[in-house]
């Protein structure tokens, strides 16, 4: 395990078996995303508890470059408890149920965890791809009244763009100076940028 792995019990009886489960969930989450840098979780049994279904508050903190993925798995009701109806179960088949419940709630609460990562990771990808992608340049005339600008690419093309052209509605924010990445096209009069962002970093 390369990440930094905390786990946390709250009315309920830590145990070898149940950090092994969580541990080996860990484990799985860290085989496809490798940047995973923490993982802080939360195995809770409420003071005032459903009585039927799994009984189990399941928190999961992934900590991953820029920022946290946090997931919550609560009490739910499940096909077997439903069957059971009113009738009350012994002692025992009551916590082997429990012990069951807990396990499955423990890997339902991963399995959202790893979805929630994959979507990280995918966006980081294609964050990273449209930032490396996208040609660098900075604006060398801007007219606000006018509502449009020019802006000089690395290779020292002066190129159109128009307000429209400009995203997240930054227009007004853009100076002499301003770095930006843009997407360039033919127009009528010559190279024009249809897609203009101010590049951070």
């Amino acid at each position: 395990m390369k990440s930094q792995l905390q786990i946390t019990f709250r009315n309920i009886r830590p145990s070898k078996e149940i950090d092994g489960w969580i541990r080996a969930e860990v484990n799985k989450l860290e085989t496809f995303y490798t940047q995973l840098m923490g993982c802080r979780v939360a195995v809770e049994i409420p003071h005032r508890h459903h009585k039927k279904g799994s009984p189990y508050h399941i928190r999961i903190d992934l900590r991953v470059p820029n920022g946290e993925i946090v997931v919550k798995r609560g009490p739910s009701l499940n096909a077997r408890a439903r069957h059971l109806g009113e009738c009350e179960l012994e002692k025992q088949a009551e916590l082997r149920m429990m012990h069951k419940d807990l396990r499955r709630a423990i890997h339902d609460a991963f399995k959202a965890a790893g979805r929630c990562l994959q979507d990280y990771a995918r966006r980081q990808r294609g964050a990273q791809k449209s930032h490396l992608e996208l040609p660098e340049g900075r604006v060398s005339k801007i007219l606000p009244r006018e509502g449009y600008g020019f802006l000089t690419s690395i290779d020292g093309h002066e190129i159109y763009f128009h307000k429209n052209s400009v995203l997240g509605r930054a227009f007004p924010r853009l100076k002499v100076g301003t770095a930006v990445r843009f997407v360039a096209e033919e127009g009528e009069k010559g190279p024009q940028a249809s897609t203009v962002q101010i590049a951070h970093g």
